[in-house]
């Protein structure tokens, strides 16, 4: 009787265990994790091996050519500011000056207007203003020649007066000449004159054959001991004479 009551105990004590085991292994497959994803596949390279996924250090940009200075001033291509994109990079390459700016000629009545002024110091003077109206430089050769109507010469020229150059003149400057109308007083005989004839010099020492005319002030008077200066570069050395 008590080994059937130790057999039935123990036969229940399995069926017990069993259950116990079935109820723990449902338990656990219902509470089980997905556990970590699985690794993608890595990508297939060309020629069939896999690539490497670590990450890729970004490509550096080439330093531009040429020195700093001239990567500096050199316009991009593109478009600007207003522009259609079409605009052309340009060297920074200044322009040669024109032709016209540098070329040099004898001063004439071509490229200049003269006119004649009187001065109140010193006393029985005129002076000649020459200015320079063609687009080059022009040289204001030698002296004036002058000739007051009813006179039978050319004024006479000072040569003390001569410049250490020649005057050039660029568009636009002036040139000057002193007129002294008479020698010492009581020394001459006194002309009167309405007109003047200012002939310029070439480079030889000749003249042209067309010269300016001009009209005097009033009431001008000289005489054969009068003297026209050289051409000088400003108006107080003119008038020094």
């Amino acid at each position: 009787m008590r080994t059937n009551r130790i057999r039935t105990t123990a036969l229940a004590a399995t069926a017990l265990m069993a259950a116990l085991s079935l109820t723990a292994c449902g338990s656990n497959e219902g509470t089980k994790s997905a556990g970590p994803a699985p690794a993608p596949a890595a990508a297939s390279g060309t020629d069939g091996k896999a690539e490497s996924t670590a990450p890729q250090t970004p490509e550096t940009t080439a330093p531009p050519t040429g020195t700093p200075a001239e990567n500096a001033s050199t316009p991009a291509r593109g478009k600007h500011a207003g522009g259609n994109g079409n605009e052309t990079a340009h060297s920074g390459t200044e322009k040669a000056a024109p032709a016209s700016a540098t070329a040099r000629t004898a001063c004439t009545t071509a490229n200049t207007t003269v006119t004649v002024t009187k001065v109140t110091r010193p006393i029985n003077h005129l002076l000649l203003t020459l200015k320079n109206t063609g687009s080059g430089l022009c040289d204001a050769y030698y002296a004036p020649h002058l000739g007051f109507d009813g006179a039978q010469s050319v004024f006479p020229i000072l040569e003390d007066s001569k410049p250490q150059a020649v005057v050039t003149l660029a568009p636009g400057e002036e040139a000057y000449a002193g007129i002294g109308l008479t020698g010492e007083p009581g020394q001459g005989t006194l002309h009167k004159s309405k007109n003047l004839s200012v002939h310029f010099a070439k480079r030889n020492g000749s003249t042209y054959d067309t010269p300016a005319k001009l009209k005097l002030p009033a009431e001008t008077y000289w005489d054969d001991n009068g003297f026209v200066t050289y051409w000088q570069s400003d108006r107080a050395t003119a008038l020094t004479f």
